[in-house]
């Protein structure tokens, strides 16, 4: 089979856009060219991949190969694809069977050595995989925070190895069997600051209410303080809040711990912090 199509995901925002992954290889001088608007880290994924295919005891193929990521004008960032782009050319040579690329989702960063490593967003990615009826395999870092969508059917893999194993019916993946389920969590007690009868009250107020609060004076006064115990005055959160605050936090460059889901986010970035340095440049 020269030409192999497998089904991934790229974040824009909150949303995980489907991604078609097609591999192509065909006849003129060696050599390996990703399309569809990749950026740097996806361009970056030819080098890893070929290593890994090698390490990993495959051949890659010394044709020329084409990885087109479609939709064309979707931007494609972080090193996601580079599990489906090793299984694509493995694919297209003849190395694996692709008959069951229909019914999974791939995403993952491989090491040199043919290792997954973890990615951001697969909370978000695998939501909208279960909504294609489709399961996800991913690196096995992520999988806890991909298990906190219900019902999504989670496979892990340590290794490119375990995953072609997997797609030849070799070994399979063993399912994802974390809990699922909102954490309680232990907030600062506004009892804690003394004094501030005036604040603490407006803290009390908005939470009751639902309100917005703006907090203005100078640096020492007890705004921070104060504000790490106003997510304690809070009612406990819903499953679907809970989901929705942590794919939020898995878009960012820490990423999201599973254990600590549903947690209400708090930052405190310094009071001399710029517009920039607060939502990042791009």
């Amino acid at each position: 089979m020269a030409v192999a199509v497998l089904h991934s995901r790229a974040l824009a925002g909150m949303q995980a856009h489907e991604v078609t992954v097609e591999t192509h290889i065909g006849g003129g001088l060696p050599n390996f060219f990703v399309v569809g608007l990749p950026e740097a880290e996806v361009r970056e994924s030819r080098d890893r991949v070929r290593a890994a295919i090698v390490n990993s005891q495959f051949e890659f193929p010394m044709r020329r190969v084409t990885v087109n990521l479609a939709p064309a004008d979707l931007p494609k960032e972080s090193g996601r694809f580079d599990l489906p782009i090793a299984l694509g050319i493995l694919a297209a040579s003849g190395q694996i069977p692709a008959d069951r690329f229909g019914d999974y989702e791939f995403a993952g960063e491989l090491s040199l050595t043919g290792e997954l490593r973890p990615v951001h967003g697969a909370l978000a990615m695998t939501w909208f995989a279960h909504q294609s009826q489709r399961a996800f395999i991913l690196p096995l870092a992520s999988a806890a925070e991909a298990a906190l969508v219900g019902e999504a059917r989670i496979l892990p893999a340590r290794t490119l190895l375990e995953v072609c194993a997997h797609l030849t019916g070799r070994e399979s993946l063993a399912p994802h069997s974390g809990e699922r389920r909102v954490n309680g969590v232990e907030y600062p007690e506004l009892s804690d600051v003394k004094g501030q009868a005036h604040a603490k009250r407006a803290l009390e107020i908005c939470a009751a209410g639902g309100h917005s609060l703006l907090m203005v004076g100078p640096p020492g006064t007890g705004k921070s303080m104060l504000a790490a115990r106003f997510p304690g005055l809070l009612p406990p959160m819903s499953r679907e809040d809970a989901l929705e605050s942590a794919a939020v936090q898995s878009l960012g460059s820490e990423g999201f711990r599973a254990e600590r889901f549903g947690a209400r986010a708090y930052r405190a970035p310094h009071h001399s912090a710029s517009a920039v340095a607060l939502v990042g440049g791009g």
